[in-house]
């Protein structure tokens, strides 16, 4: 008898998904615009003739929108920001601690012409739109917004390339200098100032990646919790009561200490007794 049921329940099965494969078919030809959904893979973190990138479990930050390919090494403390490409398809990208690498740059290496691999080393900023290719930079280096690295070219500790500046392949920018310009030159050397920038830039955006990181891994109810205690904040007139988001061992669902607001001189005068102790 139960082998007559299961029989049963697979033949109706089978006939409700020959049905639904049926309506989907009869859809699909009624359709003016041919469209075929197809899942995308993630790009975040992509390995290339299997080898992945490699990330420190100490690492501040790896933007969803960022993306790691090939033999990639990120550091403790570092992060890549947003729309930003690391691309180590045919050599290595190693990227030190403490290190960030802005939105939009991209960092590449060189396999085809010439066999340059990419390193950077620790306390490294590479500003928003800049581009690294197949170059090193020392500890403790800036490079300017929207500005070019190329091929073998080395970019010594404590130095700053400005803005929009081109360092041309092969060239070597000494340590302490200030670069400028398209092709770029020496502008000057750094001052103290200069070394505290470069100094303080990396350790605010270390700061700041923690913050980023920190809401990018919420989940879905974290968001909707999120969202709550912000319609209730902002339905809330300044002179009105605001909820207590502290924790609290007397906290009972939120919403505070039961009976508290009693707990004054006029409706429990033993309160005003404690007050004179």
């Amino acid at each position: 008898m139960a082998s007559l049921g299961a029989k049963a329940t697979v033949a109706i099965s089978n006939a409700a998904r020959n049905f639904g494969k049926a309506l989907d078919s009869m859809g699909a030809s009624m359709e003016v615009a041919k469209y075929t959904e197809r899942l995308v893979p993630s790009t975040r973190f992509v390995a290339v003739n299997s080898i992945a990138p490699t990330v420190s479990s100490a690492a501040s930050f790896v933007a969803p929108s960022a993306n790691l390919i090939g033999d990639v090494t990120l550091g403790s403390n570092s992060s890549v920001w947003y729309g930003a490409t690391i691309r180590a398809d045919g050599n290595k990208v190693t990227i030190g601690e403490n290190t960030n690498i802005g939105d939009r740059a991209v960092v590449h290496i060189a396999k085809i012409q010439g066999d340059f691999p990419t390193m950077i080393g620790n306390g490294v900023t590479v500003k928003a739109g800049a581009i690294v290719h197949a170059a090193t930079l020392k500890d403790n280096s800036i490079v300017g917004t929207g500005a070019q690295i190329l091929d073998g070219s080395v970019v010594g500790s404590n130095s700053i390339v400005e803005a929009g500046a081109i360092v041309s392949p092969g060239t070597k920018v000494p340590d302490g200098e200030v670069w400028s310009g398209s092709p770029a030159k020496m502008l000057r050397k750094v001052t103290k100032e200069d070394i505290e920038s470069i100094t303080n830039i990396a350790e605010d955006m270390a700061e700041l990646a923690a913050l980023h990181a920190e809401e990018c891994d919420k989940d879905y109810e974290q968001l909707a919790k999120d969202e709550e205690d912000y319609e209730d904040r902002m339905g809330r007139a300044e002179d009105y009561w605001q909820r207590d988001n502290k924790d609290r061992d007397d906290d009972i669902l939120g919403q505070g200490a039961p009976g508290r607001i009693f707990d004054n001189t006029l409706t429990n005068p033993e309160e005003g007794l404690k007050m004179k102790k």
